[in-house]
Protein backbone atom coordinates (compact mmCIF):
# COMPACT_ATOMS: atom_id res chain seq x y z
CA UNK A 1 0.00 0.00 0.00
CA UNK A 2 1.32 3.44 -0.89
CA UNK A 3 1.56 5.74 2.10
CA UNK A 4 2.32 9.41 2.31
CA UNK A 5 5.18 10.49 4.55
CA UNK A 6 3.74 13.50 6.38
CA UNK A 7 5.94 16.44 7.27
CA UNK A 8 3.11 18.96 7.66
CA UNK A 9 2.57 19.45 11.43
CA UNK A 10 -1.15 20.04 10.80
CA UNK A 11 -1.61 16.44 9.65
CA UNK A 12 -1.69 13.24 11.66
CA UNK A 13 0.86 10.55 10.75
CA UNK A 14 -0.37 7.48 8.86
CA UNK A 15 -0.53 4.05 10.38
CA UNK A 16 2.75 2.16 10.56
CA UNK A 17 3.75 0.54 7.26
CA UNK A 18 5.26 -2.83 6.51
CA UNK A 19 8.85 -1.62 6.88
CA UNK A 20 9.38 -1.48 3.09
CA UNK A 21 9.99 2.08 1.97
CA UNK A 22 7.14 2.77 -0.47
CA UNK A 23 7.45 4.88 -3.56
CA UNK A 24 5.77 8.28 -3.09
CA UNK A 25 2.21 8.59 -4.38
CA UNK A 26 2.13 10.56 -7.62
CA UNK A 27 -0.34 13.42 -7.99
CA UNK A 28 -0.89 15.21 -11.28
CA UNK A 29 -2.81 18.49 -11.21
CA UNK A 30 -4.15 19.45 -14.64
CA UNK A 31 -4.65 23.21 -14.81
CA UNK A 32 -2.72 26.11 -13.32
CA UNK A 33 -5.61 28.35 -12.36
CA UNK A 34 -6.51 29.11 -8.76
CA UNK A 35 -8.28 25.77 -8.27
CA UNK A 36 -5.27 23.73 -9.37
CA UNK A 37 -2.83 25.99 -7.52
CA UNK A 38 -4.87 25.66 -4.32
CA UNK A 39 -4.99 21.86 -4.59
CA UNK A 40 -1.24 21.64 -5.14
CA UNK A 41 -0.50 24.05 -2.29
CA UNK A 42 -2.38 21.84 0.22
CA UNK A 43 -0.56 18.65 -0.82
CA UNK A 44 3.03 19.83 -0.35
CA UNK A 45 5.26 18.63 2.51
CA UNK A 46 3.56 15.24 2.61
CA UNK A 47 6.04 13.14 0.73
CA UNK A 48 3.96 13.21 -2.44
CA UNK A 49 5.33 13.55 -5.96
CA UNK A 50 3.33 16.47 -7.37
CA UNK A 51 3.30 17.62 -10.99
CA UNK A 52 1.26 20.61 -12.14
CA UNK A 53 0.47 20.87 -15.86
CA UNK A 54 -0.67 24.08 -17.54
CA UNK A 55 -1.34 24.40 -21.26
CA UNK A 56 -0.58 28.12 -21.33
CA UNK A 57 2.84 29.71 -20.80
CA UNK A 58 1.79 31.17 -17.44
CA UNK A 59 -0.02 30.29 -14.23
CA UNK A 60 -3.07 32.00 -12.76
CA UNK A 61 -5.82 31.00 -15.18
CA UNK A 62 -8.30 33.85 -15.54
CA UNK A 63 -6.51 35.78 -12.76
CA UNK A 64 -3.51 36.55 -14.94
CA UNK A 65 -1.77 39.28 -16.90
CA UNK A 66 -0.35 39.72 -20.37
CA UNK A 67 2.57 41.86 -21.48
CA UNK A 68 1.85 45.12 -23.30
CA UNK A 69 4.20 44.88 -26.31
CA UNK A 70 4.46 48.67 -26.54
CA UNK A 71 5.79 49.14 -23.03
CA UNK A 72 6.71 45.70 -21.71
CA UNK A 73 4.42 46.28 -18.72
CA UNK A 74 2.05 43.62 -17.38
CA UNK A 75 -1.65 44.29 -17.99
CA UNK A 76 -4.32 42.33 -16.11
CA UNK A 77 -6.99 40.59 -18.16
CA UNK A 78 -9.54 42.05 -15.75
CA UNK A 79 -9.43 43.41 -12.23
CA UNK A 80 -9.93 40.73 -9.55
CA UNK A 81 -10.73 41.71 -5.97
CA UNK A 82 -11.44 39.71 -2.86
CA UNK A 83 -13.57 40.33 0.20
CA UNK A 84 -12.88 39.62 3.84
CA UNK A 85 -15.57 36.91 3.79
CA UNK A 86 -13.38 34.89 1.37
CA UNK A 87 -11.68 32.95 4.16
CA UNK A 88 -10.14 30.23 2.00
CA UNK A 89 -8.64 32.62 -0.52
CA UNK A 90 -7.12 34.49 2.41
CA UNK A 91 -5.78 31.22 3.84
CA UNK A 92 -4.30 30.31 0.45
CA UNK A 93 -2.54 33.67 0.14
CA UNK A 94 -1.13 33.37 3.66
CA UNK A 95 0.23 29.92 2.94
CA UNK A 96 2.01 30.92 -0.26
CA UNK A 97 3.31 34.21 1.11
CA UNK A 98 1.28 36.73 -0.91
CA UNK A 99 -1.11 38.00 1.77
CA UNK A 100 0.86 41.25 2.05
CA UNK A 101 0.19 42.09 -1.60
CA UNK A 102 -3.39 43.26 -0.99
CA UNK A 103 -4.73 46.61 0.14
CA UNK A 104 -7.51 46.19 2.70
CA UNK A 105 -10.24 48.73 2.02
CA UNK A 106 -12.64 49.40 4.93
CA UNK A 107 -15.30 51.05 2.77
CA UNK A 108 -16.86 50.74 -0.68
CA UNK A 109 -17.31 54.00 -2.61
CA UNK A 110 -20.44 54.39 -4.77
CA UNK A 111 -20.63 57.10 -7.42
CA UNK A 112 -24.05 58.15 -8.68
CA UNK A 113 -25.08 59.72 -12.00
CA UNK A 114 -24.73 63.23 -10.54
CA UNK A 115 -21.12 62.66 -9.52
CA UNK A 116 -21.91 62.33 -5.82
CA UNK A 117 -20.10 59.74 -3.70
CA UNK A 118 -21.62 57.54 -1.01
CA UNK A 119 -19.45 55.39 1.23
CA UNK A 120 -20.56 52.02 2.57
CA UNK A 121 -18.79 51.43 5.87
CA UNK A 122 -19.51 49.70 9.14
CA UNK A 123 -21.04 51.80 11.91
CA UNK A 124 -21.27 51.12 15.65
CA UNK A 125 -24.29 48.79 15.49
CA UNK A 126 -23.80 45.01 15.56
CA UNK A 127 -24.28 42.88 12.45
CA UNK A 128 -26.61 42.74 10.57
CA UNK A 129 -27.35 46.41 11.39
CA UNK A 130 -23.75 47.63 11.05
CA UNK A 131 -24.24 49.05 7.53
CA UNK A 132 -27.57 50.72 8.26
CA UNK A 133 -26.17 54.19 8.91
CA UNK A 134 -24.13 54.44 5.71
CA UNK A 135 -26.93 52.88 3.67
CA UNK A 136 -29.44 55.45 4.95
CA UNK A 137 -26.94 58.18 4.06
CA UNK A 138 -26.51 56.90 0.49
CA UNK A 139 -27.33 59.61 -2.05
CA UNK A 140 -28.29 57.45 -5.03
CA UNK A 141 -31.63 56.30 -3.54
CA UNK A 142 -34.54 58.25 -2.11
CA UNK A 143 -35.68 57.52 1.44
CA UNK A 144 -38.76 55.72 0.13
CA UNK A 145 -36.55 53.58 -2.13
CA UNK A 146 -34.33 52.71 0.83
CA UNK A 147 -37.37 51.49 2.75
CA UNK A 148 -38.37 49.39 -0.25
CA UNK A 149 -34.86 47.90 -0.49
CA UNK A 150 -34.93 47.20 3.24
CA UNK A 151 -38.17 45.27 2.80
CA UNK A 152 -36.54 43.23 0.03
CA UNK A 153 -33.54 42.47 2.23
CA UNK A 154 -35.83 41.27 4.99
CA UNK A 155 -37.60 38.97 2.52
CA UNK A 156 -34.26 37.43 1.49
CA UNK A 157 -34.13 35.79 4.92
CA UNK A 158 -36.83 33.38 3.79
CA UNK A 159 -35.92 33.06 0.11
CA UNK A 160 -33.77 29.94 0.40
CA UNK A 161 -36.33 27.54 -1.09
CA UNK A 162 -38.72 30.03 -2.64
CA UNK A 163 -40.04 29.00 -6.09
CA UNK A 164 -37.18 26.98 -7.59
CA UNK A 165 -36.28 28.06 -11.10
CA UNK A 166 -37.35 31.68 -10.58
CA UNK A 167 -34.90 34.38 -11.67
CA UNK A 168 -33.82 36.97 -9.14
CA UNK A 169 -35.31 39.74 -11.26
CA UNK A 170 -38.71 38.03 -11.07
CA UNK A 171 -38.25 37.46 -7.33
CA UNK A 172 -37.47 41.15 -6.76
CA UNK A 173 -40.53 42.33 -8.66
CA UNK A 174 -42.67 39.86 -6.76
CA UNK A 175 -41.34 41.41 -3.54
CA UNK A 176 -42.17 45.02 -4.32
CA UNK A 177 -39.00 46.25 -6.00
CA UNK A 178 -39.22 48.91 -8.73
CA UNK A 179 -37.18 49.49 -11.87
CA UNK A 180 -35.15 52.14 -10.03
CA UNK A 181 -34.35 50.06 -6.96
CA UNK A 182 -33.47 47.11 -9.17
CA UNK A 183 -31.17 49.15 -11.39
CA UNK A 184 -29.61 51.42 -8.79
CA UNK A 185 -29.20 49.01 -5.88
CA UNK A 186 -29.73 45.31 -6.56
CA UNK A 187 -28.19 45.32 -10.03
CA UNK A 188 -25.33 47.60 -9.01
CA UNK A 189 -24.20 45.14 -6.34
CA UNK A 190 -25.07 41.78 -7.86
CA UNK A 191 -24.19 42.03 -11.55
CA UNK A 192 -20.56 42.73 -10.70
CA UNK A 193 -20.50 40.26 -7.79
CA UNK A 194 -21.98 37.34 -9.75
CA UNK A 195 -21.19 38.35 -13.34
CA UNK A 196 -24.73 37.80 -14.55
CA UNK A 197 -27.84 39.79 -15.34
CA UNK A 198 -30.61 39.69 -12.78
CA UNK A 199 -33.04 38.10 -15.22
CA UNK A 200 -30.60 35.18 -15.61
CA UNK A 201 -29.57 34.95 -11.96
CA UNK A 202 -30.39 32.27 -9.40
CA UNK A 203 -32.11 33.56 -6.27
CA UNK A 204 -29.94 31.45 -3.98
CA UNK A 205 -26.70 32.94 -5.27
CA UNK A 206 -28.04 36.49 -4.89
CA UNK A 207 -29.16 35.66 -1.38
CA UNK A 208 -25.72 34.35 -0.47
CA UNK A 209 -23.98 37.54 -1.62
CA UNK A 210 -26.09 39.76 0.60
CA UNK A 211 -26.48 37.53 3.64
CA UNK A 212 -22.99 36.03 3.82
CA UNK A 213 -21.06 38.88 2.22
CA UNK A 214 -22.70 41.91 3.82
CA UNK A 215 -24.91 41.02 6.77
CA UNK A 216 -23.64 38.09 8.87
CA UNK A 217 -20.38 39.68 9.98
CA UNK A 218 -19.19 43.24 10.49
CA UNK A 219 -16.09 42.89 8.32
CA UNK A 220 -17.10 40.42 5.60
CA UNK A 221 -17.95 43.13 3.03
CA UNK A 222 -14.54 44.80 3.13
CA UNK A 223 -12.62 44.64 -0.14
CA UNK A 224 -9.05 43.48 -0.65
CA UNK A 225 -7.45 44.88 -3.83
CA UNK A 226 -4.16 43.53 -5.21
CA UNK A 227 -1.31 46.03 -5.13
CA UNK A 228 0.62 44.19 -7.86
CA UNK A 229 -0.42 42.83 -11.26
CA UNK A 230 -2.26 39.51 -11.19
CA UNK A 231 0.51 37.87 -13.20
CA UNK A 232 2.88 38.49 -10.32
CA UNK A 233 0.38 37.67 -7.59
CA UNK A 234 -0.93 34.35 -8.93
CA UNK A 235 1.78 33.60 -11.49
CA UNK A 236 5.39 34.43 -10.69
CA UNK A 237 5.02 34.32 -6.89
CA UNK A 238 3.05 31.04 -6.97
CA UNK A 239 5.51 29.35 -9.29
CA UNK A 240 8.44 30.32 -7.09
CA UNK A 241 6.68 29.07 -3.95
CA UNK A 242 5.49 25.78 -5.42
CA UNK A 243 8.82 24.95 -7.00
CA UNK A 244 10.56 25.70 -3.70
CA UNK A 245 8.17 23.17 -2.12
CA UNK A 246 9.19 20.52 -4.64
CA UNK A 247 6.26 20.77 -7.06
CA UNK A 248 7.22 20.14 -10.68
CA UNK A 249 5.55 22.75 -12.90
CA UNK A 250 5.28 22.21 -16.63
CA UNK A 251 3.99 25.12 -18.69
CA UNK A 252 2.77 24.77 -22.28
CA UNK A 253 1.95 21.17 -21.38
CA UNK A 254 -1.61 20.60 -22.60
CA UNK A 255 -3.31 17.33 -21.67
CA UNK A 256 -5.03 15.22 -24.31
CA UNK A 257 -6.74 12.65 -22.07
CA UNK A 258 -7.02 11.08 -18.66
CA UNK A 259 -5.84 7.47 -18.55
CA UNK A 260 -7.83 4.87 -16.62
CA UNK A 261 -6.59 1.36 -15.83
CA UNK A 262 -8.61 -1.25 -17.72
CA UNK A 263 -8.43 -3.83 -14.92
CA UNK A 264 -9.03 -1.87 -11.73
CA UNK A 265 -10.92 1.06 -13.21
CA UNK A 266 -8.67 3.53 -11.38
CA UNK A 267 -6.90 6.52 -12.84
CA UNK A 268 -3.38 5.69 -14.02
CA UNK A 269 -2.09 8.95 -15.45
CA UNK A 270 -2.55 11.55 -18.17
CA UNK A 271 -1.44 11.71 -21.78
CA UNK A 272 -0.14 15.03 -23.05
CA UNK A 273 -1.00 16.43 -26.46
CA UNK A 274 2.55 15.54 -27.41
CA UNK A 275 1.70 11.88 -26.80
CA UNK A 276 3.82 11.57 -23.66
CA UNK A 277 2.30 9.59 -20.77
CA UNK A 278 2.70 10.89 -17.22
CA UNK A 279 1.83 8.16 -14.70
CA UNK A 280 -0.23 9.16 -11.67
CA UNK A 281 -1.99 7.64 -8.71
CA UNK A 282 -4.22 10.69 -8.38
CA UNK A 283 -5.32 13.25 -10.95
CA UNK A 284 -6.96 16.58 -10.12
CA UNK A 285 -8.74 17.87 -13.22
CA UNK A 286 -8.74 21.64 -12.61
CA UNK A 287 -9.77 22.89 -16.05
CA UNK A 288 -12.80 24.93 -17.22
CA UNK A 289 -16.05 22.97 -17.10
CA UNK A 290 -16.40 22.91 -20.88
CA UNK A 291 -13.08 21.07 -21.27
CA UNK A 292 -13.71 18.22 -18.85
CA UNK A 293 -15.72 15.91 -21.10
CA UNK A 294 -13.07 15.94 -23.85
CA UNK A 295 -10.41 14.74 -21.39
CA UNK A 296 -12.36 11.78 -20.02
CA UNK A 297 -12.22 8.58 -22.12
CA UNK A 298 -15.56 7.77 -23.75
CA UNK A 299 -15.73 4.35 -22.10
CA UNK A 300 -15.43 5.99 -18.66
CA UNK A 301 -17.71 8.99 -19.18
CA UNK A 302 -20.81 7.13 -18.06
CA UNK A 303 -19.24 6.48 -14.66
CA UNK A 304 -19.31 10.18 -13.75
CA UNK A 305 -22.97 11.09 -13.16
CA UNK A 306 -22.54 14.87 -13.31
CA UNK A 307 -20.58 14.88 -16.55
CA UNK A 308 -23.60 15.28 -18.81
CA UNK A 309 -24.78 18.25 -16.74
CA UNK A 310 -21.62 20.17 -17.59
CA UNK A 311 -22.82 20.36 -21.17
CA UNK A 312 -25.86 22.32 -19.97
CA UNK A 313 -23.85 24.91 -18.08
CA UNK A 314 -23.36 28.30 -19.68
CA UNK A 315 -20.75 31.05 -19.43
CA UNK A 316 -20.94 34.78 -18.74
CA UNK A 317 -18.56 37.39 -20.21
CA UNK A 318 -16.55 40.13 -18.53
CA UNK A 319 -14.93 43.08 -20.26
CA UNK A 320 -11.96 44.94 -18.82
CA UNK A 321 -10.89 48.23 -20.37
CA UNK A 322 -7.54 49.88 -19.61
CA UNK A 323 -6.94 53.58 -20.23
CA UNK A 324 -3.66 55.45 -19.83
CA UNK A 325 -4.24 59.23 -19.84
CA UNK A 326 -1.71 62.05 -19.98
CA UNK A 327 -3.31 63.71 -16.94
CA UNK A 328 -5.56 62.75 -14.01
CA UNK A 329 -9.15 62.08 -15.02
CA UNK A 330 -10.71 60.87 -11.80
CA UNK A 331 -9.79 62.48 -8.44
CA UNK A 332 -6.27 61.21 -7.60
CA UNK A 333 -7.29 60.30 -4.05
CA UNK A 334 -10.16 58.10 -5.29
CA UNK A 335 -8.80 54.55 -5.52
CA UNK A 336 -12.01 52.83 -6.63
CA UNK A 337 -15.65 53.56 -7.33
CA UNK A 338 -18.77 51.51 -7.97
CA UNK A 339 -20.80 53.44 -10.53
CA UNK A 340 -24.59 53.48 -10.29
CA UNK A 341 -26.77 52.99 -13.35
CA UNK A 342 -23.99 53.08 -15.96
CA UNK A 343 -22.28 50.94 -18.56
CA UNK A 344 -19.09 51.05 -16.48
CA UNK A 345 -19.63 49.23 -13.20
CA UNK A 346 -16.24 49.64 -11.49
CA UNK A 347 -13.42 52.15 -11.80
CA UNK A 348 -10.02 51.23 -10.36
CA UNK A 349 -7.37 53.93 -10.19
CA UNK A 350 -4.15 51.93 -10.55
CA UNK A 351 -2.06 55.05 -10.31
CA UNK A 352 -3.25 55.29 -6.70
CA UNK A 353 -3.57 51.56 -5.90
CA UNK A 354 -0.39 50.23 -7.50
CA UNK A 355 1.53 53.45 -8.11
CA UNK A 356 1.48 52.81 -11.87
CA UNK A 357 1.46 55.97 -13.94
CA UNK A 358 2.15 56.49 -17.64
CA UNK A 359 5.68 57.59 -18.39
CA UNK A 360 5.85 61.34 -17.89
CA UNK A 361 2.87 61.37 -15.53
CA UNK A 362 -0.84 60.98 -15.97
CA UNK A 363 -3.24 58.31 -14.77
CA UNK A 364 -3.89 54.63 -15.40
CA UNK A 365 -7.53 53.51 -14.95
CA UNK A 366 -8.97 50.05 -15.24
CA UNK A 367 -12.72 49.82 -15.89
CA UNK A 368 -14.83 46.69 -15.50
CA UNK A 369 -18.12 45.70 -17.13
CA UNK A 370 -19.51 42.37 -15.88
CA UNK A 371 -22.10 40.31 -17.76
CA UNK A 372 -21.04 42.31 -20.83
CA UNK A 373 -23.39 40.60 -23.29
CA UNK A 374 -24.22 43.89 -25.01
CA UNK A 375 -20.55 44.44 -25.88
CA UNK A 376 -19.98 41.04 -27.50
CA UNK A 377 -21.05 42.14 -31.03
CA UNK A 378 -18.74 45.19 -30.93
CA UNK A 379 -15.14 45.40 -32.02
CA UNK A 380 -12.52 46.72 -29.62
CA UNK A 381 -12.55 50.25 -31.01
CA UNK A 382 -16.32 50.48 -30.59
CA UNK A 383 -15.98 49.18 -27.03
CA UNK A 384 -13.28 51.77 -26.34
CA UNK A 385 -15.46 54.58 -27.66
CA UNK A 386 -18.53 53.56 -25.65
CA UNK A 387 -16.56 53.19 -22.43
CA UNK A 388 -14.66 56.43 -22.98
CA UNK A 389 -17.92 58.31 -23.55
CA UNK A 390 -19.38 56.82 -20.35
CA UNK A 391 -16.25 57.76 -18.42
CA UNK A 392 -16.43 61.34 -19.76
CA UNK A 393 -20.03 61.60 -18.56
CA UNK A 394 -18.73 60.80 -15.07
CA UNK A 395 -15.65 63.03 -15.20
CA UNK A 396 -15.72 65.58 -18.09
CA UNK A 397 -11.93 65.92 -17.80
CA UNK A 398 -11.72 62.64 -19.75
CA UNK A 399 -12.77 64.59 -22.87
CA UNK A 400 -9.84 66.96 -22.48
CA UNK A 401 -7.23 64.37 -21.52
CA UNK A 402 -5.19 62.67 -24.22
CA UNK A 403 -5.53 58.90 -24.34
CA UNK A 404 -1.94 57.64 -24.55
CA UNK A 405 -2.81 53.97 -25.05
CA UNK A 406 -5.58 51.55 -24.25
CA UNK A 407 -6.60 47.89 -24.12
CA UNK A 408 -10.05 46.30 -24.23
CA UNK A 409 -10.16 42.64 -23.15
CA UNK A 410 -13.37 40.59 -23.21
CA UNK A 411 -13.29 37.14 -21.64
CA UNK A 412 -16.24 35.40 -23.26
CA UNK A 413 -16.16 32.49 -20.82
CA UNK A 414 -15.05 34.42 -17.75
CA UNK A 415 -17.30 32.55 -15.29
CA UNK A 416 -20.05 29.98 -15.31
CA UNK A 417 -23.48 31.56 -15.42
CA UNK A 418 -25.35 31.45 -12.11
CA UNK A 419 -28.67 30.94 -13.86
CA UNK A 420 -31.58 29.34 -12.00
CA UNK A 421 -31.05 25.62 -11.47
CA UNK A 422 -27.28 25.68 -11.96
CA UNK A 423 -26.65 24.11 -8.56
CA UNK A 424 -28.15 20.87 -9.83
CA UNK A 425 -25.50 20.76 -12.57
CA UNK A 426 -22.40 21.31 -10.44
CA UNK A 427 -20.59 18.01 -9.72
CA UNK A 428 -18.75 17.03 -6.57
CA UNK A 429 -14.98 17.08 -6.53
CA UNK A 430 -14.74 13.34 -6.01
CA UNK A 431 -15.68 11.17 -8.97
CA UNK A 432 -16.58 7.45 -9.04
CA UNK A 433 -13.32 6.81 -10.89
CA UNK A 434 -10.76 5.91 -8.24
CA UNK A 435 -8.13 8.62 -7.94
CA UNK A 436 -9.83 11.16 -10.22
CA UNK A 437 -10.98 14.46 -8.72
CA UNK A 438 -12.54 17.55 -10.28
CA UNK A 439 -11.64 21.06 -9.22
CA UNK A 440 -12.84 24.47 -10.29
CA UNK A 441 -15.22 27.19 -9.15
CA UNK A 442 -17.88 25.38 -11.26
CA UNK A 443 -17.85 22.33 -8.98
CA UNK A 444 -20.13 22.05 -5.95
CA UNK A 445 -18.54 24.42 -3.45
CA UNK A 446 -21.56 26.26 -2.07
CA UNK A 447 -20.09 29.46 -3.55
CA UNK A 448 -20.72 31.25 -6.86
CA UNK A 449 -18.11 31.72 -9.60
CA UNK A 450 -15.45 33.43 -7.49
CA UNK A 451 -11.80 33.02 -6.56
CA UNK A 452 -13.02 31.85 -3.16
CA UNK A 453 -15.04 29.10 -4.84
CA UNK A 454 -12.01 28.07 -6.91
CA UNK A 455 -9.76 27.80 -3.86
CA UNK A 456 -12.41 25.88 -1.92
CA UNK A 457 -12.71 23.39 -4.76
CA UNK A 458 -8.95 22.84 -4.74
CA UNK A 459 -8.94 22.31 -0.99
CA UNK A 460 -11.85 19.84 -1.26
CA UNK A 461 -10.04 17.85 -3.95
CA UNK A 462 -6.95 17.76 -1.74
CA UNK A 463 -9.12 16.57 1.16
CA UNK A 464 -10.28 13.64 -0.94
CA UNK A 465 -6.73 12.63 -1.85
CA UNK A 466 -5.61 12.80 1.78
CA UNK A 467 -8.59 10.72 2.84
CA UNK A 468 -7.64 8.03 0.33
CA UNK A 469 -4.09 8.06 1.66
CA UNK A 470 -5.31 7.45 5.20
CA UNK A 471 -4.75 11.07 6.23
CA UNK A 472 -8.29 12.42 6.60
CA UNK A 473 -8.32 16.09 7.41
CA UNK A 474 -10.64 19.03 6.86
CA UNK A 475 -8.73 21.62 4.84
CA UNK A 476 -11.53 24.06 4.03
CA UNK A 477 -11.41 27.04 6.36
CA UNK A 478 -14.65 28.00 8.14
CA UNK A 479 -16.60 31.09 7.17
CA UNK A 480 -16.33 34.23 9.24
CA UNK A 481 -18.36 33.78 12.42
CA UNK A 482 -21.95 34.93 12.28
CA UNK A 483 -22.67 37.64 14.83
CA UNK A 484 -25.19 36.63 17.53
CA UNK A 485 -27.87 39.11 16.44
CA UNK A 486 -27.34 38.15 12.79
CA UNK A 487 -27.77 34.48 13.69
CA UNK A 488 -31.04 35.31 15.44
CA UNK A 489 -32.40 37.41 12.57
CA UNK A 490 -30.92 35.58 9.56
CA UNK A 491 -30.48 32.03 10.75
CA UNK A 492 -27.31 30.02 10.38
CA UNK A 493 -25.23 30.20 7.23
CA UNK A 494 -25.68 27.30 4.85
CA UNK A 495 -22.61 25.10 4.63
CA UNK A 496 -21.65 22.36 2.24
CA UNK A 497 -20.73 19.00 3.81
CA UNK A 498 -17.15 17.87 3.21
CA UNK A 499 -16.19 14.95 0.99
CA UNK A 500 -16.86 11.71 2.91
CA UNK A 501 -13.43 10.23 3.67
CA UNK A 502 -12.63 7.36 1.35
CA UNK A 503 -16.14 7.29 -0.10
CA UNK A 504 -15.03 6.33 -3.61
CA UNK A 505 -11.80 4.42 -3.24
CA UNK A 506 -12.71 0.79 -2.74
CA UNK A 507 -9.27 -0.70 -2.18
CA UNK A 508 -5.93 0.65 -0.99
CA UNK A 509 -3.49 1.78 -3.62
CA UNK A 510 -1.34 -1.29 -4.22
CA UNK A 511 2.07 -1.45 -5.82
Amino acid sequence: MIEARPTDPDLDPPAAGTGRRPSPPRVVVVGGGLAGLAAASRLVRLGLEITLLESRPRLGGRASSFVDPATGEPVDNCQHVSMACCTNLADFCRRVGTADLFRRVPEIVFLDDRGRTSRLRAGPLPAPMHLTGSFLAARYLTFAEKLRVGFGMACLRFAGRDRPGESFDAWLRRHGQTDRTIERFWGTVLVSALNERLDRMDVGHARKVFLDGFLRNRTGFRMEIPTVPLGELYGVRLRQWLEAEGVEIRLKAGVRSIEVDDEGGAVSGVTLRSGKLIPADFVVLAVPYDRVRALVPDREAGRIPGLDGLGRMESSPITGVHFWFDRPVCPPQLEHAVTVGRLIQWVFNHSAIQGREPEGGGQYLQLVISASYDLLPLDKVAIRDRVLADLASIWPSAREARLLRWWAVTEHGATFSVRPGVEGLRPDQRTPIDGLFLSGDWTATGWPATMEGAVRSGYLAAEGILADLGLPRSLVRPDLPTAPLARLLLGRAETRPPIPPGSARRTPLAR
